[in-house]
């Protein structure tokens, strides 16, 4: 197949509700405005790879019904490899419902349809093989545990040429490092938030000792690199060897639906094209900058040439 990055995680159909304000418990908002967009956390990444003239494929499921049909079609659309994409004959596609406040801030509720639904059988053996890297994100995988198990599988039988980027997202990080480890011992590139970092180590004190002594505990597993998405304050970046902490770029923020996943573009592109962890964080800052400049989790992601701009 010769693919520089296949994705495997969820494909779900955005619909992002402009409202006042994030209501908690008990409390009331109301709604100004709503938009859909195709999503899923490895799909926004393989999309960003696809649009920085990345070979991208991709690993999940769809149903038969409109969603899976747009799902199907904007991945086409994108330049990706749908080969792998099982239609399956029932069900309900994937799709989130998601709050975005006037700040771009959000709250999301994920309904996994059939997305939780991969059988390891369903999984082309070849798939994966000549790719530069398997990206993972997580399931729902709450009830249903067929698409986790084939995860597993995959990583169980992955060619020895073929890295992998984890980005386990609040849904796996919330099941604690033991159920972690499996993906850690063969995760060449971890991709987590500092939220994610301080949670799953029970972390505490500052901002810069989290970031630092947690990445060092997961290096222990067996991960080759660490990077700790920090929002706008950047980014914490190390493989044991050499560490940095990158700064955001200062840009207006509309909407933050998808930066992490627009980061995580820019880092693996930058990996790819052989750049050192600096540069590849900062290529990763880029992409998630221009992310949250538009709404929605893909419209802002750049192409090729809007990456000449950081050298401007």
């Amino acid at each position: 197949m010769n693919l520089d990055v296949v994705g495997f995680g969820a494909l779900n159909l955005d619909k992002l509700y402009r409202v006042n304000k994030i209501a908690c418990k008990d409390e009331e908002s109301y709604i100004t405005g709503l938009t859909e967009s195709c999503g899923g956390s490895a799909a926004n990444t393989i999309v960003g790879l696809s649009r920085l003239g990345m070979k991208t494929g991709f690993i999940g499921k769809v149903a038969g019904d409109r969603e899976g049909c747009l799902l199907l079609r904007n991945l086409q659309n994108e330049g990706v490899n749908t080969e792998a994409v099982v239609q399956a004959p029932e069900g309900r596609s994937g799709s989130v419902s998601g709050f975005v406040d006037s700040e771009g801030q959000r709250a999301l509720y994920v309904d996994p349809g059939v997305n939780d639904l991969i059988e390891p059988y369903e999984v082309p053996e070849d798939y994966i093989q000549g790719a530069r890297v398997l990206h993972l994100t997580s399931f729902v995988a709450n009830t249903c545990n067929q698409s986790l198990e084939a995860q597993k599988q995959l990583l169980n039988e992955i060619p020895d040429d073929v890295h992998v980027s984890f980005d386990p997202g609040m849904l796996y990080i919330e099941r604690g490092l033991e159920f972690l480890e499996p993906f850690l011992q063969k995760t060449d590139i971890l991709l987590i938030n500092e939220a994610e970092l301080k949670l799953l180590l029970n972390g505490a004190g500052e901002s810069q000792d989290i970031c630092e002594c947690g990445s060092k505990k997961l290096l222990e597993y067996g991960v080759k690199m660490v990077v700790v998405k920090r929002g706008d304050r950047g980014a914490y970046v190390t493989d044991g060897q050499s560490s940095h902490f990158v700064d955001a770029l200062n840009v207006e923020c509309v909407d933050t639906t998808g930066a992490g996943d627009a980061f995580n573009a820019g880092f693996i592109y930058g990996f790819i094209r052989g750049e050192n962890l600096l540069q590849a964080t900062k290529i990763g800052n880029f992409t998630a900058a221009c992310s949250v400049q538009k709404k929605g989790a893909t419209d802002g992601l750049p192409d090729t040439s809007k990456l000449e701009e950081m050298d401007h």
